[in-house]
């Protein structure tokens, strides 16, 4: 009897055992250490609200402060919880760089009388492209060259010759011309990128051929990579 009290007296002995609740885990992403680059886009999007009337001078200096005390990410997100813009916004590169002076340029001149002249493989494509062919061919390939600028202009003069451009297919391609006794095609192209480069192809063709169009699997998804490179930026 005595055992049977002594057994009901210890300590969590006929009561339910409350469940354990596990502790939630920190937010990894707000752990992450805030980087320079973290910190000034932080900064921006206050210096937008304080342009915006979101944020007196006052409130600015605080939070300009705040954000450059921050040792995480989690610190910088409360900052500008409270702003349109809460989130840095994500930094896409340009899809292209171009050179500003490259319009500048003289026109390229490729001439065949009697014989033929070819431009292509890696070469930076300027503005303007003479190109007269007298029985004789002519050949420009652009699907690996480099464009300084988003306009290229070719006019294409083929007379009892052939005149062929090759572009890639993500460019877009327009064109306008004449064929007399002989044969114009410029097959239009747009791209689906407003940026990208764009090559007309105008002239006239008198019992020869002038034609342009995509060269079917040619791309330059990394135009503006290449760009810069051989620009040095």
């Amino acid at each position: 009897m005595d055992l049977d009290k002594h057994d009901s007296a210890a300590p969590g002995r006929g009561q339910p055992q409350k469940p354990v609740v596990p502790a939630e885990p920190a937010d990894p992403a707000g752990a992450i250490r805030a980087s320079d680059a973290d910190r000034d886009r932080t900064a921006d999007i206050l210096r937008e609200a304080l342009a915006e009337g979101r944020l007196d001078a006052e409130e600015h200096a605080e939070r300009i402060d705040a954000v450059y005390r921050a040792k995480t990410v989690g610190e910088l997100e409360p900052i500008v919880r409270d702003l349109p813009a809460n989130r840095p916004p994500r930094q896409e590169p340009a899809p292209y760089a171009y050179d500003p002076d490259a319009s500048a340029g003289p026109a390229e001149n490729l001439v065949a009388v009697f014989s033929s002249s070819t431009r292509k493989g890696r070469w930076r494509v300027g503005a303007r492209t003479q190109a007269f062919s007298l029985f004789g061919n002519i050949e420009i390939d652009l699907t690996e060259a480099m464009f300084g600028q988003r306009l290229t202009v070719i006019n294409a003069t083929s007379i009892f010759g052939n005149v062929e451009v090759r572009v890639p297919e993500n460019i877009s391609l327009r064109g306008s011309g004449t064929g007399v006794f002989g044969n114009f095609e410029v097959v239009t192209l747009e791209a689906a990128d407003p940026e990208a480069p764009v090559v007309v192809v105008n002239g006239y063709s008198v019992f020869g051929n002038v034609e342009a169009k995509p060269k079917r699997g040619k791309r330059i998804a990394d135009l503006h990579d290449r760009l810069r490179k051989h620009l040095g930026h």
